[in-house]
């Protein structure tokens, strides 16, 4: 099992940026893709970006591309998520996932408001 818990959400202005931190714990990340989804009210989850913890590899969906950066440590077993350029229509909760196989553990969220 796995434990994610997320941080570094707030208010910023139009253009500006926000780095999302994801803590893990409760087993190795190994076989893990850790990835990053948002969802605002009445809304279903979207997938933001993932990253593979053994390799590092990272993939985006098309709305981050160009602004967000996946990003992971693997001493303090963390991944973060630089968003950069934000715009009003990335305000959503973010949530931190871990995903092995069937498996998908989730985090808690954390709130992001982008004002114009």
């Amino acid at each position: 099992e796995v434990q994610v818990v997320e941080s570094g959400g707030g208010l910023v202005q139009a253009g500006g940026s926000l780095r999302l931190s994801c803590a893990a714990s409760g087993d190795t990340l190994n076989d893990y893709m850790l990835g990053w989804f948002r969802q605002t009210p009445g809304k279903e989850r979207e997938y933001v970006a993932r990253i593979s913890w053994s390799s590092g590899t990272p993939y985006y969906a098309d709305s981050a591309k160009g602004r967000f950066t996946i990003s992971r440590d693997e001493v303090k077993n963390t991944v973060y998520l630089q968003m950069n350029s934000l715009k009003p229509e990335d305000t959503a909760v973010y949530y931190c996932n871990a995903a092995r196989n069937f498996l998908r553990y989730w985090g808690q969220g954390t709130q992001v408001t982008v004002s114009s």
